[in-house]
């Protein structure tokens, strides 16, 4: 009773319980404790202001609309399982960087190019000493 004026009752009207550290909701700019400061604890009617969701597709970077009521994640999934425009074709190929030394068959997704020579080569065979590198001069390191 030394601070009367200290802290604030919850404004869920059958809580009003009092807290010396009062949460305010963003939508209704009441305050509230810690156990209704949720805008579905409280009801809040101006929730619909604060949950507007727009996701972007992490493959094209374009934002999928969300209807309410539906999962962010589930219609971000059926875009990109749909209608996605950067999604690779069945028929165009992934591993398109195959190794320049000789008699190896790998490629590789994205090229690995030597520092020396400049070819490209699997990772197996990405070190200098491993592919015979056809610059002269000292390797870069003796790893290998």
């Amino acid at each position: 009773m030394e601070f009367p004026d200290l802290g604030k009752h919850c404004s869920e009207e059958t809580c009003r319980q009092l807290d010396f550290l009062p949460l305010r909701c963003d939508a209704c700019k009441q305050d509230f404790c810690k156990d209704h400061f949720a805008c579905a604890a409280h009801n809040c009617p101006l929730a619909f202001k604060k949950d507007v969701q727009v996701p972007v597709c992490p493959l094209c970077n374009s934002p999928v609309p969300v209807r309410r009521g539906e999962l962010a994640d589930a219609v971000v999934g059926a875009h990109m399982d749909g209608g996605c425009k950067s999604r690779p074709r069945r028929d165009e190929k992934v591993f398109r960087h195959r190794c320049s030394r000789g008699g190896c068959r790998r490629k590789e997704v994205l090229p690995v190019a030597c520092g020396q020579c400049h070819g490209s080569f699997c990772i197996q065979h990405r070190h200098p000493l491993d592919h015979g590198c056809s610059r002269g001069g000292r390797p870069l390191s003796t790893a290998g």
